[in-house]
């Protein structure tokens, strides 16, 4: 895992990671915007962890913690770069960010549909909890003033 570079996205990466996304993420978030993803590494700028090799981005994750609970979302890695241990690195890395900031228990967001990331999650130790279901309610835009 030498030939690959994780570091915290910044403002001049946003861009392509929404592109990124498109091509390596599963499924298409409400908050996949520029508005959304600004808001987030502004409020939490090592919350975004991106993985580099040959100066390409080859996968992402967001690590996100709210003082009381971690929470991992897009986990993405580029199809050409999986199997590869991008996704490893990515979740070793916000694994230790979250041991840094007091995190006592990691928590995916993994679409039931999405075999092949069900498949890397588990072999990343994590499962599902069948108690849980996740309860959504999409919250109106705010007004521009």
């Amino acid at each position: 895992m030498n030939d690959v570079r994780i570091r915290a996205a910044a403002a001049a990466d946003l861009g392509a990671v929404l592109a990124f996304w498109k091509v390596a993420a599963e499924g298409v978030s409400i908050s996949d915007d520029r508005d959304g993803i600004e808001r987030l590494v502004a409020r939490d700028p090592e919350a975004l962890i991106l993985a580099e090799r040959g100066g390409e981005l080859a996968g992402t994750v967001i690590a996100g913690f709210d003082g009381w609970r971690c929470h991992l979302y897009r986990l993405a890695v580029h199809p050409d770069h999986r199997r590869r241990g991008v996704g490893g690195a990515l979740l070793a890395a916000a694994e230790d960010r979250f041991v840094r900031l007091g995190g006592r228990r990691a928590d995916a967001m993994v679409l039931d549909r999405n075999t092949l990331g069900q498949h890397a999650w588990r072999a990343a130790e994590y499962g599902p909890e069948e108690q849980w279901t996740r309860w959504v309610k999409p919250l109106p835009a705010a007004t521009q003033g």
